[in-house]
């Protein structure tokens, strides 16, 4: 039996390529030092998968910032407003992703969405009138040799022709079909490069497989590959899909000349019964998704075994896959030192999930193989009970009724009641709750963890941060004020640590986009609150200010969302444990007279089933629902804010206005204010802040384009409604980007105020 991996992850095990790209671009590092420090992750990656055992190493996987860019680049697909800047092509491939402010230009970034299911982003390919699609770059290739010079056999792994063509986004007029030639000639002659260079297989991966799709979809994709496969001369080709099932196309990949088809048998809820029905072609291999790819929890061997022979009745040829990219998960257990060995058994970071790799190799390798050590020590684990439960909090679950998940009086009511209460001039402005994390915030925190301060000096640092920040938002004039979030790491390990049902790690670091990685808490058990997580710093931030000052909090479906979860309840219960913690932490809130309490939502589409049949029973019945149980209880004068970020929304439109809240500010910098069509499409009710500018970026807009963006969105939403905010939280970006981009906020939204 043998065993492949679709991706694994690439920032570092202690995030060396964050550091470096981020010493990169202050100067402090030379583009040399930084492709050293690339090139030694790439080959220290390639051998540990290599001492596992994996037959089928991915190369390629790795990125300074992200695949999709990658892919993009290496086909030329550039915008001619990065190339006129002049720059060597990995400072172009940056300004894609981070935008470009200096002496030869200033550009936006590229549009940032969400990969699918994941808290992984995607950088969107643009295609522009100025575009040709062909093979320019040689990333690919040289990885390849790399991997090959260090006696390194590797899959090539790039992103599929159709999924690019289907997430990429066109000039007016333009679509997919009209670069259908010359996207399947720049895959071909990727074959035949790699033919020369004696490449046996190359994994090309199609996620966008496992969504809906049209006819005009899969006769899109049966073009590009009737072309592409007919150059694959020696090299195989691998159709690798993942984060669901093919049941739309699966006879279409059966009936294309692939050597390979990878399948999620994890969220592939057909992936099985479509074998079953349709069989597998004896002339492919079929490369089966069963070690989970986005959760850490250790693999059952036996729901593997059992899985692994029902296929092996229906594929000749059969290779173990990983469900999904590794790049999902942490780098590895041997960090966390801090977590005992009783925990660590239940777990599988990313080298971790080598060694089962490893050991279901050694186990089916025999004639019985649930007579083996390896098989009996797995069952033990299985077999036995982890304390998890919570008798108070299954009795507050079970006892919720229709009345807890309904606030009273209605909107159109509440809007009346706050505006008469808080005065606030029209286009209210606001940010969306952190601040610059600076080096002596985040040592004040460190040095707290390590003990080498006391609790006072910690909290009297804060203090202090929180009235810097109130008396400067005071100074610039903004409208709703924010107290900084200096004692938050991050806004959802943050509320992990502050509820019971959690465990934490030290070093489980996960990338969510370029830079920025996260470290998601892990739900052990059952969800509850023992203590107050925000008041103190909150009620002290109130203390300074004639001003509203928000409350800020994440959501329960974020919490969850963005936290690896339990695999033995349902999310839907999860989710609605975390809501009752968080409700508690609201009505504290107001109960300590903060009078706008934003509740972040920022990954609720996050867990969307990939097909639309699925959404309203499988995730939208309980998630909506699980966000008005948190502010149901409050008061008509308190105003409920949420914010959402980076993800596609229109879509489910509807539904966001159910959530019930006041007032939703949301990403729309990158995404050309489209989201604001859907909105007047539906009737929203809610008060929105569409973000005016990208902080993601470091380049600092000026008035006037600020300017431009309100008039936009005047154009198409009532000023009585409208919010002026960034698009996210600061707590990314330098200090003096930050409030030098809020002055000129302010300053926008009062000109355009004249206006009205």
């Amino acid at each position: 039996m043998k065993t492949s991996l679709i991706g694994y992850p690439r920032v570092g095990s202690l995030r060396e390529l964050k550091f470096a790209s981020e010493k990169y671009f202050k100067g402090d590092i030379t583009i040399d030092e930084l492709h050293r420090t690339a090139a030694d992750l790439r080959i220290r990656h390639w051998r540990r998968q290599q001492e596992n055992g994996i037959d089928f190493i991915p190369s390629n996987d790795f990125s300074f910032y992200d695949g999709l860019l990658d892919t993009a680049c290496l086909f030329n697909i550039i915008p001619e407003r990065y190339q006129a800047l002049g720059l060597n092509p990995l400072e172009t491939y940056f300004a894609m992703a981070r935008g470009y402010q200096g002496e030869q230009g200033d550009v936006k970034a590229l549009a940032m969405k969400k990969w699918f299911n994941t808290n992984y982003h995607y950088m969107v390919p643009e295609v522009d009138d100025s575009t040709t699609i062909r093979l320019a770059g040689t990333k690919l290739l040289d990885e390849f040799l790399e991997a090959k010079q260090n006696n390194i056999t590797t899959k090539p792994v790039l992103i599929g022709a159709f999924t690019l063509l289907k997430l990429a986004k066109y000039t007016e007029g333009k679509q997919a079909d009209d670069f259908v030639h010359e996207t399947a000639e720049a895959y071909a002659n990727v074959l035949t490069r790699l033919n020369e260079l004696g490449a046996e297989w190359i994994q090309l991966d199609e996620p966008k497989l496992v969504t809906d799709l049209t006819k005009e979809d899969l006769v899109l994709f049966t073009k590009l590959y009737s072309r592409i496969l007919s150059a694959k001369g020696n090299v195989k080709v691998l159709a690798q899909t993942y984060f669901g099932d093919v049941r739309d196309c699966y006879q279409e990949l059966q009936s294309l000349p692939f050597d390979g088809i990878g399948i999620d048998f994890l969220e592939g809820k057909q992936s099985l019964e479509l074998v079953r029905k349709y069989g597998f072609s004896d002339d492919k291999v079929l490369f089966a998704g069963v070690v989970n790819g986005k959760n850490i929890w250790r693999n059952n061997y036996h729901n593997t075994l059992t899985l692994v022979q029902k296929l092996n009745g229906q594929a000749k040829q059969l290779v173990l896959s990983s469900s999904c990219s590794l790049l999902h998960v942490p780098y590895s257990l041997q960090n966390e030192a801090a977590l005992s060995d009783g925990i660590k058994r239940y777990f599988a970071f990313a080298e971790e999930k080598l060694h089962e790799f490893a050991e279901l190799k050694k186990i089916l390798s025999h004639a019985d193989p649930y007579s083996t050590e390896l098989y009996r020590q797995n069952e033990v684990l299985f077999d036995g009970t982890r304390f998890a439960g919570n008798e108070t909090v299954q009795a507050r679950t079970a006892t919720l009724t229709d009345a807890d998940f309904k606030r009273l009086p209605a909107f159109v009511e509440r809007e009346a009641i706050q505006n008469a209460k808080f005065k606030l001039p029209p286009l209210p402005t606001t940010t969306i709750g952190s601040f610059p994390q600076t080096a002596d915030v985040r040592a004040n925190r460190f040095s707290f963890k390590k003990g080498s301060i006391t609790a006072e000096q910690y909290k009297q640092f804060n203090f202090d941060k929180i009235a810097e920040c109130i008396a400067l938002q005071d100074e610039i004039g903004l409208d709703v004020l924010v107290h900084g979030e200096y004692e938050r790491n991050d806004m959802v390990e943050y509320f992990g640590e502050s509820l019971d049902g959690f465990i934490f790690t030290e070093n489980a670091w996960v990338q969510s986009y370029g830079t920025r990685c996260v470290k998601p808490p892990i739900v052990w058990g059952d969800i509850s609150r023992s203590r107050p997580m925000t008041v103190e710093y909150s009620a002290y931030a109130k203390s300074l200010t004639s001003k509203p000052v928000k409350g800020m909090l994440t959501g329960p479906v974020t919490i969850l969302n963005w936290s690896f979860p339990r695999e033995d309840i349902s999310l839907k219960d999860s989710a609605i444990q975390i809501a009752l913690a968080i409700r508690e932490e609201v009505l504290d809130l107001e109960a300590n007279h903060i009078e706008i309490i934003q509740i972040d939502e920022a990954a609720l589409r996050e867990k969307l089933p990939l097909r639309q049949s699925d959404w309203q029973a499988e995730y939208l019945s309980w998630a909506i629902p699980a966000f008005r149980l948190v502010h149901s209880g409050v008061q008509a004068e308190t105003q409920i804010h949420t914010h959402m970020c980076y993800s596609q929304f229109s879509d489910i439109i509807r539904d966001i206005d159910d959530m019930d809240a006041d007032v939703i500010t949301f990403e729309a910098s990158r995404s050309d204010l489209a989201i604001i069509d859907a909105i007047n499409a539906c009737g929203f009710q809610t008060e929105v802040g569409p973000g005016v500018y990208d902080i993601h970026s470091p380049r600092i807009p000026s008035v006037d384009e600020l300017k431009q963006g309100l008039f936009r969105m005047l154009d198409k939403i009532d000023g009585a409604k409208l919010w002026v905010n960034p698009d996210c939280g600061l707590k990314t970006r330098g200090v003096t980007e930050t409030w030098a981009s809020l002055r000129h906020l302010v300053q926008a939204a009062k000109e355009v105020r004249e206006t009205l």
